[in-house]
């Protein structure tokens, strides 16, 4: 499978201010301690389930199961930077559509930003790029790149907005509690 970096297929960027300073937040500590019940929570009633795990050579993952739009999603986010104020998880993620299964690449970064007044801005930015698979399974089922760029872009959109909100609370809960 070849991902196609050249070509985008979705990007959305929301943000949520916290009540929380900047140095108490530690994003990769709460994704990779983040029980499955709040991440539930986080954005009902699309968030399916969430564990955590580790690739053959050690590198820490974040695999989560959503519906996006019409699509059950398998993200299997492996990082490639975890530090208190950024996460960059990169996924190649099944995608299982009522017209059969595909795959894409999910990058989802996790930033936040010291804010004046002991307060911090969340970002929750996530970009899809199609690979070969996806490609071809569109051709197959006789949608354009266009098409499906702007469902993939309606639907994660959507998602993303719904979820930031809840995922700021979740991240300063989880400082608070430190």
């Amino acid at each position: 499978m070849k991902i196609l970096n050249e070509k985008m297929l979705s990007q959305s960027a929301y943000t949520a201010d916290i009540d929380i300073p900047f140095e108490k937040v530690d994003i990769a500590d709460w994704l990779f301690n983040l029980p499955e019940a709040e991440y539930l929570r986080c954005c009902p009633p699309d968030h399916i389930a969430a564990g955590n795990t580790t690739t053959d050579d050690g590198r820490r993952m974040s695999i989560n199961v959503e519906m996006i739009g019409t699509g059950l999603v398998v993200q299997h986010y492996v990082a490639e930077e975890a530090t208190p104020s950024y996460c960059r998880m990169n996924s190649i993620s099944d995608v299982f559509t009522p017209v059969g299964r595909t795959q894409v690449n999910v990058i989802w970064e996790l930033i936040a930003e010291p804010l004046d007044g002991g307060r911090t801005r969340y970002t929750n930015r996530v970009t899809s790029h199609p690979t070969d698979v996806f490609m071809d399974f569109i051709k197959q089922h006789g949608q354009s790149f266009e098409q499906a760029a702007e469902a993939r872009q309606a639907a994660g959109g959507d998602h993303n907005r719904r979820e930031t909100p809840l995922f700021a609370a979740s991240i300063a809960r989880r400082a608070l509690a430190r």
